[in-house]
């Protein structure tokens, strides 16, 4: 058997159990345990596993950063579906947030409603608004991030601290047990103001962003209302989102 193949079939196996140790492995693959141990080191080295003690599991913390345009193309075809059924949750006359994520600009795209009113941080999802007919765009004010195409700064906080809507829809790096994370803290700030400025809060989320955590934390499971995604979330997550009376709406 190739490196390749056992490194897939280690994968696999942790996909399926949560962690394997380098015993498992061993008779998986019928390989030494310094084999073993390489193909390990390998996997970490490629960001796909975090070796642990006799063994190893999935990452959980991540902290990788992608530019705008990177986003926007990744899992694409996944946030295309998010995003126009998330359409379909908006009613006429609703007052939105609409936050700088990828997801989100795709429901923007398809937005069919009108009497809209949006207030928005994000440069692109506004630019996509204002060719639509009778949607009224709020673009919040403060610092550019062009690499992210989004407003921040305590300003921008400021400013969305004068507006109350009926429904916010963000993204999320990550969806863990612990709530929402992202990787960076000024967005974060925003996000939490967001969250208190709105009556319901829907987070759009495709099925890479589970069981991820990153270094700043937006919310618990308890602030969210309602999460649509493209895939079953596994068991364990599910059961706790539950608890917290979250509407989880799989496409």
């Amino acid at each position: 058997m190739y490196q390749d193949e056992r490194m897939e079939a280690i994968v696999n196996y942790i996909k399926q159990h949560d962690r394997v140790d380098v015993e498992t492995i061993c008779k998986m693959n019928n390989v030494s345990r310094d084999t073993a141990r390489r193909d390990l080191v390998k996997l970490e080295e490629e960001g796909k596993i975090v070796r642990t003690r006799g063994g190893a599991k999935f990452p959980t913390f991540y902290h990788e950063v992608f530019n705008y345009d990177q986003r926007l193309k990744k899992d694409s075809d996944a946030k295309k579906r998010i995003g126009s059924f998330a359409a379909g949750l908006i009613q006429d006359g609703d007052h939105l947030l609409l936050d700088v994520s990828t997801t989100v600009q795709f429901l923007a795209e398809n937005l069919k409603t009108e009497r809209n009113v949006v207030v928005t941080n994000s440069i692109d999802i506004a630019g996509i608004l204002s060719r639509k007919e009778k949607v009224s765009i709020h673009l919040l004010g403060g610092l550019l991030n062009n690499e992210h195409r989004s407003i921040y700064g305590a300003r921008t906080i400021q400013h969305l601290s004068d507006f109350r809507v009926n429904k916010l829809f963000l993204g999320a790096c990550g969806i863990s047990s612990n709530g929402l994370t992202i990787p960076f803290e000024e967005e974060g700030f925003l996000l939490k103001e967001m969250i208190k400025r709105s009556d319901q809060v829907i987070v759009l989320a495709d099925s890479t962003k589970f069981n991820r955590s990153y270094f700043q934390k937006v919310c618990g499971l308890e602030d969210i209302d309602i999460l649509v995604t493209d895939q079953e979330v596994d068991s364990h997550l599910t059961t706790i989102l539950e608890q917290y009376g979250v509407e989880t709406i799989i496409l």
